[in-house]
């Protein structure tokens, strides 16, 4: 028996799915997710009560689902302008291999699927943030803030700084200053990261109209601010040091960590205004990636060996 009837396929407007498991998946924004994943698994392990093993795993799937829900929702929506830059032509809406429609439904699936499961087994609050999460970027920064304001990355920040906060959350059921100084982190992060993307990418976003600082400020604004914001996420992230949540190994990282941003800043901010291969933001944007990882993953370290001595009497 046929799985679909052949009668359909001449009707018009049908469309047979040309979608694979590969192209929904690369709506989920892996590397994106990836990153989301491990710095709330940070907060969830950072949290001064052990949670259920199980529950943990439910409550990183759900966080998981829940970004990626976030990422399908961006692609549906920004399909018209992914279509005309380089770097995202070939994803799989633009690409014409999954519908926007497909797109539509998949994420907001998961949005209900990540949030409902979070709330049900784990607890309201984390779900509740989660929820906040999937709006503030799909709706808040991704139909509106990007495309309106060059502001957008700043505020919409917001969104990819939550999950070391949900993480705690899910394990506490509540937020305290150290998840918040988590949050930060990543907040400070974001604009002098995604700025060295927009240097070197200007004119993509110069050709689909988005009002990146580059293109509304200019270069040498926003290799400035980019410089002023490097000054400030330095010090921010010896925090967690400063305020006794972790030991001085984590502060002598973070503290060279966060003086080699500087320093890739510094070269950014002496690019010339005629600069074109623009070598000092790329080193910036990698070593950027570099940072975020290194400075969750060394905070991860230092509350994993710290409750060891701790158990061990030492």
């Amino acid at each position: 028996m046929a799985l679909v009837d052949e009668r359909l396929i001449d009707e018009p407007g049908f469309r047979m799915s040309e979608a694979t498991a590969g192209d929904f998946f690369a709506l989920l924004k892996p590397r994106v997710m990836s990153l989301v994943v491990f710095t709330a698994f940070v907060g969830l392990v950072a949290a001064p009560v052990t949670i259920n093993p199980l529950l943990a795993v439910i409550a990183i799937l759900s966080i998981s689902i829940g970004a990626g829900a976030s990422g399908a929702l961006n692609m549906w929506y920004d399909a018209d302008i992914d279509a005309v830059m380089t770097r995202t032509k070939g994803r799989p809406v633009p690409a014409g291999r999954v519908t926007p429609g497909e797109a539509l439904s998949f994420g907001l699936v998961l949005s209900a699927l990540s949030v409902m499961t979070l709330g049900v087994l784990v607890n309201w609050l984390s779900a509740a943030l989660l929820a906040f999460t999937i709006v503030f970027y799909a709706v808040i920064y991704t139909m509106w803030l990007k495309r309106w304001t060059p502001q957008n990355i700043v505020i919409g920040g917001a969104a990819g700084a939550i999950p070391p906060v949900i993480g705690w959350a899910a394990v506490t059921g509540n937020v305290s200053l150290e998840s918040l100084i988590l949050f930060l982190i990543i907040f400070l992060w974001t604009p002098p990261h995604f700025w060295a993307l927009a240097l070197f990418k200007s004119e993509d976003y110069q050709r689909a109209g988005i009002p990146m600082m580059p293109n509304v400020a200019g270069h040498a604004s926003t290799r400035r601010q980019i410089f002023a914001y490097s000054l400030i996420l330095a010090p921010v992230g010896v925090l967690p040091w400063a305020l006794g949540f972790t030991t001085a190994a984590y502060g002598a990282v973070a503290a060279v960590l966060g003086a080699g941003f500087v320093w890739y800043a510094w070269k950014v901010l002496g690019m010339a205004d005629d600069d074109r291969a623009m070598k000092p933001a790329k080193a910036l944007f990698g070593y950027s990636l570099l940072y975020l990882f290194a400075i969750f993953a060394v905070y991860l370290a230092d509350c994993v060996v710290g409750r060891a001595l701790a158990i061990g009497g030492i």
